[in-house]
């Protein structure tokens, strides 16, 4: 007999542990969600939840990395 009081169908989180927003996009540079994506995700429905996966990896661009630390920034400044 299977046990299927432990079998859930939500989707899991694509949290990563490496949580910083990035300050000109506004998602965390670890899974690429908002901030208020993150606060409501255990209170979405499983199709929310599809939809913000499905428009995670199309969201990588928006984020610049910089290199270079301090040096790169007071460069950027100009």
């Amino acid at each position: 007999m299977k046990d299927d009081v432990w079998r859930r169908d939500e989707i899991e989180s694509p949290c990563v542990k490496l949580c910083a927003v990035h300050p000109a996009a506004r998602l965390c540079v670890g899974c690429l969600r908002t901030v208020d994506e993150i606060a409501n995700w255990s209170r979405m429905t499983s199709d929310e939840r599809r939809e913000i996966m499905a428009a995670l990896p199309s969201r990588k661009s928006r984020i610049a990395m910089r290199r270079g630390g301090r040096a790169a920034r007071l460069k950027e400044r100009g």
